[in-house]
C-alpha cells in the first residue's frame, strides 16, 4: 500500500485490488449440486426469489392478454368450441351420447383437465427460450421460468374450471357426490405436479434440442386420443378385455388423472361406475402421486445439470 500523499501506481492499485478481493467471503448464488442435497437447495433458491417468481407470473399473465379487447375471457373460447364440437360430432353423429349420460358434462371435464395437462407443458417447455434475454444478463434460478409458465397456466385452467362448475351446476341430471368431489382433486393437482415436472426438465432440453416443441405437439395430439377425454373408459375395457394393452392404458398417470377428475365431478357415472372406472382407481391414483414426485425430483436434478450453458447455447 502507498501513503495518502503518494499517487498509487497501477501496480499498487492491482495489488491492492488483489488483498481485497482476498478478504471477501463467498456468497453462495445457487444450490449445491450433489445428487440428493442439490433438489433442497435449488427450491430454498427459488423460495427465496419468490418475489421475482411473483413479478413474472404477473407479466406471464398479462402479457399474454395485452391489446386484447376481451383479455382473459379467450381462455374460454377455446375449451366450449372444443365441447361443442366434440358434443354435437362425436355425441351426436356418432351416437355417444346415447349409451353415456349426460355426455356434455362428461366430455367437458376431460377437456378442462386435459387442457391443463397441455397449457401447462406447452407453455413451461418453451419459457427459457422466450426469456433468453434475461438469462443472459443476470443470474437467479432458471426454474422460475417454468414455474412461472405453469402458474400461469394453472390460472388459466382455475378459469376454465369456473366455467366446468356452472356447467354441472345447470346441465348436470344430479349434482355431484361430494365425498368423492376430493379423488377429483387429487387427479387434477397430481397431472398438474407432473405437467410442471416435465416442463422444467424439457424447458432444459429445449435449449439444446429445439426439435423438443415439435415432439410436444406430436405428443398431444396421440395422448389426447389415448386418453378417456370423448369415449368412456368402459369402450376400452370391452374392446381390450384386461388385457396387457389395458394394463399399459392404465399405467399412464394422466389417463388416471382425468378418470378420477370423472369419479369426482360426473355424478352421472356413479349408476353404474364398474362401466366407467377401474375398481381400484384410489390405488392407481396413489401409485401415480409416488411416479409424479419422483418424476418432481428428477426433473429438478436433470435442469439443473443442463443450465450452466443456457447463455452460451441460446
Amino acid at each position: 500500500m502507498v501513503s495518502n500523499n503518494q499517487e498509487e501506481t497501477p501496480k499498487d492499485f492491482a495489488q491492492s485490488s488483489k488483498i481485497r478481493l482476498e478478504n471477501l467471503s463467498f456468497i453462495r448464488v445457487s444450490g449445491k449440486s450433489s445428487f440428493l442435497k442439490g433438489t433442497v437447495g435449488s427450491y430454498q433458491d427459488i423460495w427465496r426469489q419468490r418475489q421475482l417468481l411473483g413479478r413474472l407470473f404477473q407479466r406471464d399473465t398479462k402479457t399474454r392478454y395485452k391489446d386484447s379487447s376481451l383479455g382473459i375471457l379467450w381462455s374460454l373460447f377455446k375449451p366450449i368450441l372444443q365441447l361443442l364440437i366434440y358434443y354435437f360430432i362425436i355425441g351426436k353423429v356418432l351416437g355417444t351420447a346415447r349409451s353415456v349420460p349426460d355426455f356434455a358434462i362428461f366430455v367437458f371435464i376431460g377437456i378442462t383437465i386435459w387442457t391443463l395437462h397441455t397449457e401447462v407443458l406447452t407453455r413451461a417447455v418453451s419459457s427459457i427460450i422466450e426469456n433468453s434475454g434475461l438469462i443472459k444478463k443476470v443470474y437467479f434460478p432458471r426454474e422460475i421460468f417454468p414455474i412461472s409458465a405453469s402458474l400461469s397456466a394453472g390460472l388459466n385452467f382455475l378459469i376454465q374450471f369456473a366455467v366446468l362448475l356452472l356447467a354441472i351446476a345447470l346441465l348436470s341430471s344430479s349434482p355431484p357426490n361430494w365425498n368423492q368431489v376430493p379423488i377429483a382433486i387429487s387427479g387434477i393437482l397430481m397431472i398438474f405436479t407432473i405437467s410442471a415436472a416435465l416442463g422444467t426438465a424439457l424447458s432444459a432440453v429445449n435449449v439444446y434440442l429445439r426439435d423438443t416443441q415439435h415432439f410436444i405437439e406430436i405428443y398431444v395430439v396421440i395422448m389426447f386420443w389415448c386418453s378417456p377425454i370423448v369415449y368412456p373408459f368402459g369402450f376400452v375395457h370391452q374392446f381390450l378385455n384386461g388385457s396387457w394393452l389395458e394394463t399399459i392404458y392404465l399405467s399412464n398417470p394422466i389417463t388416471i388423472g382425468i378418470l378420477a377428475g370423472q369419479r369426482g365431478l360426473w355424478a352421472a357415472g356413479t349408476n353404474d361406475p364398474s362401466q366407467y372406472w377401474p375398481p381400484d382407481l384410489e390405488a392407481r391414483l396413489a401409485f401415480c402421486w409416488i411416479f409424479a414426485l419422483i418424476i418432481l425430483w428428477i426433473s429438478q436434478r436433470i435442469f439443473s445439470k443442463l443450465q450452466g450453458n443456457f447463455a452460451q447455447e441460446i
